[in-house]
């Protein structure tokens, strides 16, 4: 953790003692993208970049009204857990997501209606398992 800097030491020599010493706990040892280039780097930035960086990172649900958010968040986890690799692993997803939808419709959301009930766990991992029964 970061200390504050004593008054009677420089403000340039402090960082750079910081630096150091974290350097020498190798605190910067295995870091993600150690050694390559930083991405974009030597490119000219966009007019208002970041903006649009977080509308792709946010799958284009940027501004939508938090019911449709939901659906598509309900959406996204019925197919992660129809591809997951294990039961335990498609219940823990699907879980979540009715975690989600019970949490709204306990207290709703803004927009349109959300026209979602929770998953039925085990008929998913039926589904999933392609054995589904019809009912």
């Amino acid at each position: 953790m970061t200390r504050r800097k004593p008054l009677a030491v420089g403000f340039e020599s402090w960082v750079d003692r910081q630096i150091r010493e974290a350097q020498e706990r190798g605190e910067f040892d295995d870091l993600p993208s150690a050694g390559k280039p930083l991405p974009g780097a030597g490119e000219p930035l966009e007019e208002d970049w970041w903006i649009k960086r977080k509308v792709r990172e946010e799958e284009g649900t940027a501004g939508l009204p938090p019911s449709l958010v939901l659906r598509k968040q309900a959406e996204t986890a019925k197919a992660r857990a129809l591809a997951a690799p294990t039961d335990d692993e498609a219940r823990a997803i699907i879980g979540e997501v009715n975690a989600k939808i019970l949490d709204a419709l306990r207290k709703p959301l803004s927009g349109p209606p959300l026209n979602l009930m929770p998953f039925d766990v085990e008929e998913l991992v039926r589904e999933r398992k392609g054995t589904s029964r019809a009912d």
